[in-house]
């Protein structure tokens, strides 16, 4: 296979490329504990189920994949105070986002030695179920705690969690219907960070990244097939096809890999190396395309694929650096953040043309933050917990509105869900603010 490398030049990076050489135990299996709540009547579970619309979001960057939504109404004319909070909830410490499906919120955190995933009523924050496993916290660098977010498919919801503990429940009561433990199956190392891929559901296959890329049957756990090993990363697969044919795209430590779908066997591969093994960005495929962007002065490239042939390189430069939060793609042009967390000063939101690389405009004052599409307008959440809604303009940064929202560290991307707002810190501080 061909290999494209991309040199980088290393600033101000300090200690994040420890790489611990000493094997790490896999955490031993214990007796989950579902707690279910009562406090939510049969009425209300009801009531909820029958409000399910198209505002569904069903897993990590919501049902296209994409970090696009459409609501009823997004008004630019925000309260002077802020936006009115309904409810807000401390779900322990983590980076997990949110999947809500009719009504239900589905998230993670660590509590005193326990990875927790819970099941929220999205109208109250009333806990419908929470489940219970033992689980390192693994702080390293940051505060540590799960980093994927849950899967929402049907009846089942799937859950990883940051040593590899593989959950599928029923998504109304929290029954553990299967569960894998992806360092002993994969028979591979814990990641330095952690495991943070997103559980992607393809018909009848489950398939994350971490050491491997892997595919089970959603149904039973059994396992498809996986690939050799290899330097893992942290971001999630990402889907396409082309010439009517399904195709997998994945960004690890060692670069980016097209795979067949159906049995994982690797089409083509481009060399991307990260100084820290530290790519954490998932792809972004568009018409026989795909960016991929990676922080520490690394930055971003475009390679063509007709799938027929090898990844070819169409560009690189460090315009676009995402350290970890993936940029967002709407009408050709990308929108995220250029720079690292430990520079967070200098971290700019950056609108760039996906086709050929330049840079359209920047703004500094968000830090490491994140964003998603809502009507077509970008939605910012500050690395300081700031709510700011934007235009998605390619003449420049165009402000329309802003609201406090959180406190601390919030690095993980928000949620819009039937004109309410749901966002995170890294504490966690789990909040629900209405839309005007």
């Amino acid at each position: 296979m061909k290999r494209f490398a991309f040199a980088c030049l290393l600033v101000g990076v300090s200690s994040c490329g420890r790489q611990d050489s000493t094997p790490l135990a896999v955490t031993p299996a214990a007796e989950p504990t579902v707690e279910v709540f009562e406090t939510i009547g049969t009425e209300t579970l009801t009531a909820a189920a029958a409000l399910s619309d198209a505002a569904n979001w069903p897993n990590w960057l919501g049902p296209r994949h994409d970090g696009i939504a459409t609501v009823e109404t997004l008004a630019t004319a925000w309260p002077a105070e802020g936006l009115p909070l309904v409810w807000s909830r401390e779900i322990g410490i983590g980076f997990s986002s949110l999947s809500i499906v009719d009504g239900r919120a589905y998230t993670m955190g660590h509590v005193d030695g326990m990875e927790c995933v819970y099941c929220l009523n999205a109208d109250s924050g009333e806990i419908y179920w929470k489940h219970e496993s033992p689980a390192k916290l693994l702080p390293n660098l940051h505060e540590g705690g799960p980093a994927a977010t849950p899967t929402v498919d049907g009846e089942r919801v799937y859950t990883l969690g940051k040593e590899g503990q593989l959950f599928c429940f029923t998504a109304d009561a929290g029954e553990i219907k299967w569960q894998k433990n992806l360092l002993a199956d994969l028979d591979v190392r814990l990641p330095e960070w952690g495991f943070s891929s997103s559980p992607y559901v393809l018909d009848d296959q489950l398939i994350l990244q971490g050491g491997r890329v892997v595919s089970y049957d959603k149904h039973t756990g059994d396992k498809n097939w996986q690939t050799e090993k290899h330097r893992a990363g942290y971001g999630s697969a990402a889907v396409f096809e082309r010439a009517g044919v399904t195709l997998l795209a994945t960004l690890d430590c060692d670069g980016l890999r097209v795979l067949w779908a159906d049995n994982g066997a690797e089409v083509s591969f481009a060399e991307w190396d990260s100084p820290f093994r530290t790519n954490s960005t998932t792809p972004i495929v568009d018409d026989g395309k795909i960016y991929i962007s990676t922080g520490y002065n690394v930055g971003c490239g475009l390679f063509a694929f007709d799938g027929d042939s090898e990844l070819e390189l169409v560009y690189a430069n460090r315009e676009m650096r995402n350290h970890f939060n993936n940029s967002i793609l709407f009408n050709g042009f990308l929108y995220g953040f250029d720079g690292n967390s430990n520079l967070g000063r200098v971290v700019q939101l950056t609108c760039q043309d996906i086709q050929t690389g330049e840079v359209m405009w920047q703004e500094r004052g968000f830090g490491c933050g994140s964003l998603m599409i809502v009507n077509g307008q970008l939605l910012i959440l500050s690395e300081d917990g700031t709510l700011v809604l934007a235009a998605a303009s390619t003449d420049a940064y165009e402000e329309l509105a802003r609201s406090p929202l959180l406190t601390g560290r919030c690095w993980t991307i928000p949620v819009v869900y039937r004109n309410r707002v749901y966002a995170r810190n890294a504490a966690g501080r789990l909040v629900c603010a209405q839309l005007p």
